[in-house]
């Protein structure tokens, strides 16, 4: 009798499925491009983790180098910089993930206690314009402006006594991290708001308005409503930065350090850049083998924090 009702809820859901294929083919078409466009540049290059393994050659291709098996991990994890590129990867993801993260959510916050629509949309778009402006142009302006006769270095100097030097040339451990933090809150507080926002304006009025009448004031409703309402979304989002902790940034890192700062600029990304492409020669398998740790790493964070997560508040990506 069981074996009889689960045949006839297969046969059931084999049904339905062909008649939503019939009803719906039109939304899975407009699909099909979606998973081509996955399958073609997200899984297929997965095969090239093999290079990690091989001691890869473009003439020789994938099937035909030679294996070496784990000899471009030790290289990697051997290099006598390496150690001081984790615990600068560490301590920039720790810095993104923390202060970082906590900013747009202030930001988010700060803009939900503002009445005026008018200023408030007005904040939110200037807010945004630094995420759209090149890599290459911020950091330029950062540079100028933190150089030793840049403007920022100038004001530092005159009204705080800092000493007048160019920031981004100090190697002083946590110069450089602080900046470079500061760069990205600048940059992305308002894009990395938007969520917040979005949530924030989910939050029932009702609820306001029934604490309102008891006497709460707006930041008791703020700390007491808003914020808890919108833990399910700040739980999400930390998990998903956490997962991306160990990128810190290369790109803005590769624009701003210079060899006297490598000590405390040199990341994993950009130590494996410089180690694989910094010579005479391309060296795609160290490459390889350093994505491939990476990835590794990442994914144990990003399923750590998300367990973490379902475990002290209920709520979790996945």
């Amino acid at each position: 009798m069981a074996k009889r009702k689960n045949f006839d809820l297969a046969a059931s859901t084999r049904r339905s499925w062909k008649a939503e294929l019939k009803r719906d083919w039109v939304v899975y078409l407009l699909f099909v491009p979606i998973i081509v466009y996955e399958i073609v540049l997200h899984y297929l290059p997965m095969f090239g983790i093999v290079m990690a393994f091989e001691d890869y050659n473009v003439a020789d291709g994938y099937f035909h180098s030679p294996w070496v098996g784990l000899k471009h991990f030790i290289d990697l994890f051997s290099g006598e910089d390496f150690l001081q590129a984790i615990r600068n990867t560490v301590v920039i993801g720790v810095l993104r993930a923390t202060i970082g993260f906590v900013a747009p959510i202030i930001f988010a916050l700060m803009l939900s206690l503002i009445n005026s629509k008018k200023f408030k949309r007005t904040a939110q778009t200037m807010s945004y314009m630094p995420n759209f402006v090149a890599a290459v142009i911020v950091c330029s302006l950062f540079t100028q402006f933190l150089a030793k006769d840049g403007p920022l270095t100038l004001f530092l100097t005159n009204v705080f006594g800092a000493e007048n030097q160019n920031w981004f040339a100090n190697d002083k451990a946590p110069v450089f991290w602080i900046i470079y933090v500061l760069m990205g809150i600048w940059q992305g507080i308002g894009w990395g708001s938007i969520m917040y926002v979005a949530a924030i304006s989910q939050v029932s009025g009702d609820l306001h308005e029934a604490a309102a009448l008891d006497g709460a004031t707006r930041m008791q409703r703020l700390f007491k409503i808003t914020l808890p309402s919108i833990l399910p979304m700040i739980l999400m989002m930390f998990v998903i930065n956490v997962g991306t902790a160990l990128a810190a940034g290369y790109d803005n890192i590769l624009l701003l350090y210079m060899p006297s700062t490598y000590k405390v600029a040199d990341t994993v990304y950009t130590y494996t850049y410089r180690q694989a492409f910094g010579g005479g020669n391309s060296n795609y398998s160290l490459s390889a083998a350093s994505g491939l740790f990476q990835s590794l790493v990442s994914t144990i964070l990003l399923v750590g924090s998300n367990a973490l997560s379902r475990k002290a508040a209920g709520s979790s990506l996945f």
